[in-house]
């Protein structure tokens, strides 16, 4: 007598939440599963630019001045900055691109700036105001410095973006100061400066990796504040330098 050996079972390659009448065609139900997969990464990737289009995105740059001073009896720093119309021109000395809107303030035009593949260019209201006495003084000054320089930005425009980017969804914040310190052997002129912008992203920057847009919008901000840094530690030293040639004059 032969003897049969019995065929196992067939068995179906199965996934995990593969409806039973697919379980006979794996090919089907696999790339069915992939499909869901990809419905699912596309969601939260949409998900993802849509938080970004109503989260403010907020890059800041931050520099400071240490440079040496050199005062004369009768022409300190302190009296070169209680001019402050004069030490508004020597920091901004194009008068075609500013005004001065009272004893303050002034409004600045500043020339484009590109990030990406968009161009602003902003106009921006600064004021500059001295305070003394350690009264007010911005975060960092010691509160022994006989007198300060605040520079702070109260209002600004966004020229060139008005169809994509809303003022309300736009913020940003200047702040700085200037001062001289003769705590030491010999004086020295200091200072700081932080820029900070922060704003709700339009579609088009939205779909920007973030480490992309981060390196770009820093390496802005420290373009801008180095070359405040270098009207300071040029400009206004030099014209500090013709001050002091004019007080005794207008002294005598």
């Amino acid at each position: 007598m032969s003897e049969f050996t019995a065929a196992p079972p067939c068995r179906n390659a199965l996934l995990p939440g593969v409806p039973s009448h697919l379980k006979r065609y794996p090919l089907i139900s696999s790339l069915k599963w992939q499909c869901n997969v990809l419905r699912v990464e596309k969601k939260l990737r949409l998900s993802k630019v849509e938080a970004q289009m109503v989260n403010p995105a907020k890059y800041s740059s931050r520099i400071s001045t240490d440079i040496p001073l050199y005062e004369i009896p009768g022409a300190s720093f302190d009296q070169y900055l209680e001019d402050k119309p004069r030490v508004f021109k020597a920091i901004f000395p194009d008068k075609r691109r500013s005004q001065q809107l009272n004893e303050e303030e002034w409004r600045v035009h500043m020339l484009p700036i590109e990030f990406l593949f968009l161009t602003v260019s902003p106009v921006i209201d600064m004021r500059l105001r001295c305070k003394s006495s350690g009264t007010g003084y911005p975060p960092g000054v010691p509160r022994d410095i006989k007198k300060v320089l605040e520079l702070d930005i109260i209002r600004w425009e966004l020229q060139g973006l008005d169809d994509m980017l809303k003022p309300s969804d736009f913020s940003l914040g200047v702040k700085g100061a200037l001062y001289p310190d003769r705590r030491g052997s010999r004086s020295r002129l200091k200072g700081q400066l932080q820029m900070t912008i922060s704003f709700v992203l339009p579609p088009m920057l939205a779909l920007v990796p973030e480490e992309i847009r981060r390196d770009v919008a820093e390496s802005v901000l420290k373009r801008l504040v180095e070359n405040m840094k270098d009207k300071v530690n040029g400009s206004l030293i030099a014209d500090y330098s013709e001050f002091k040639k004019e007080r005794p004059k207008a002294l005598a």
